[in-house]
């Protein structure tokens, strides 16, 4: 899990339908990136973490004791 740059925003906010300049794609990294930032220390662990797909089947099992 690491930052997002606005270079990286720019296509995927193309892919999802809204287009954005180089100035709104940094002001999107700067603000998303500190919760990225916080999070790194707890990344890897979460079972849907870099997968989205697998939430459902995260919150499906059952948790073994």
């Amino acid at each position: 899990m690491t930052r997002p740059t606005p270079k990286e925003i720019k296509p995927i906010a193309h892919i999802a339908g809204i287009p954005v300049d180089d100035e709104i794609a940094t002001r999107i990294s700067n603000s998303i990136g500190p919760a990225f930032e916080g999070f790194a220390t707890i990344a890897g662990t979460l079972p849907f973490d870099l997968e989205p797909a697998g939430y459902v089947l995260a919150q499906t099992q059952k948790v073994l004791k």
